[in-house]
């Protein structure tokens, strides 16, 4: 008799396991089911770049000398832009690409050292049409992974016989070409980087920081040769680029540039001693304050540069690291005690 209670008992244990098994079984189906009926939710991305991209970028060196600045073309697709001073109290400009398909950048010019610093900092590929002594000098100390039209005008450089302009301000590329580069010198085309600066999928509310000033209209000096001006665009929330009182256009879509967002701040230069053309010296590795600007405010920031090769580190004043809105981005790095007028 004993002998068949356990017996049943058992049965019965079996049957409530497999019970329980398939009840398990049938409430997870429901829930697979349930659930990709489901619309997921999608990770919020950035506009102005794919951050999952291991794309190296590239940092073109551009022209801004008066005659050549009314050719610029390409600088909109660039997501940032850095300004400094040159000689003769001039400034020119260095793109930085990534993930863009663009068919004419330029004009192009020559390499200057303190440039240098912000394309390792970008981890960039390194595009230019010549060099002074001192940058050719560095590119080859520092490793730089350089494309130059003096060497390659015929292969990944053209000069526009067309533009009414002298024959060393003619000087094109695009990324097409720069590609084609890249694979000839078997350039690394991948970086494992991280983008300069921190975007902000969100926009960021600069003016509920106490320091917030109104940012309408920004005049960024460089020389009594050269003033950048900023105007704020309430609609597109975009700022419409000038130079000196003149809407700064691209010469292939006609538009005004836009960018989203501004850094300014300001860096001790000085000539370089015996050079005959007036070549400078940027004393910008170092650490000093600026200001952050985008849809119509400006706020205090600081700014860090420990060695040529590390990233510019950008906070607020309590030292928290700085986000920005996600856009395209100038970079104004103006010589100390020129004009700088935020309104």
């Amino acid at each position: 008799m004993k002998k068949k209670t356990r017996i049943v008992l058992e049965v019965l244990s079996v049957v409530l396991i497999l019970g329980v098994l398939l009840l398990a079984f049938r409430f997870n189906q429901e829930f697979k089911i349930q659930h990709e009926d489901m619309p997921k939710e999608e990770i919020p991305k950035l506009k102005i770049m794919d951050l999952e991209s291991k794309t190296r970028p590239i940092a073109v060196m551009i022209n801004n000398l008066g005659p050549a600045r009314n050719y610029h073309s390409g600088l909109q697709e660039a997501y940032l832009i850095y300004e400094m001073i040159v000689e003769g109290g001039i400034t020119r400009l260095m793109a930085v690409y990534k993930d863009v398909d663009v068919s004419k950048i330029g004009s192009i010019r020559s390499a200057r050292p303190y440039y240098l610093d912000y394309v390792l900092e970008n981890d960039a590929l390194f595009v230019h049409w010549g060099y002074s002594e001192q940058a050719l000098s560095d590119i080859r100390l520092l490793g730089i992974s350089n494309l130059d039209g003096y060497y390659y005008e015929k292969s990944y450089f053209w000069r526009d016989k067309s533009l009414p302009i002298a024959s060393e301000h003619r000087g094109f590329t695009n990324i097409e070409n720069i590609n084609k580069g890249i694979e000839a010198l078997n350039y690394r085309k991948t970086s494992q980087s991280k983008p300069l600066l921190n975007y902000s999928v969100e926009p960021v509310a600069l003016d509920q920081n106490e320091k917030a000033l109104s940012a309408r209209e920004i005049d960024i000096g460089y020389s009594k040769s050269v003033t950048t001006h900023y105007s704020y665009d309430e609609e597109t929330k975009m700022y419409k680029r000038s130079v000196n009182q003149q809407p700064h256009t691209d010469y292939v879509s006609k538009n005004q540039y836009v960018f989203k967002n501004i850094i300014t701040y300001q860096v001790p230069n000085e000539n370089i001693s015996g050079d005959v053309k007036g070549r400078q010296i940027l004393k910008n590795i170092g650490k000093g304050e600026g200001y952050y600007i985008s849809e119509g405010y400006a706020i205090p920031i600081q700014w860090e540069k420990r060695t040529r090769e590390s990233k510019t580190i950008y906070r607020l004043l309590n030292g928290e690291e700085l986000k920005v809105n996600d856009g395209n981005t100038f970079i104004q790095v103006q010589p100390t005690g020129e004009v700088l007028s935020i309104t």
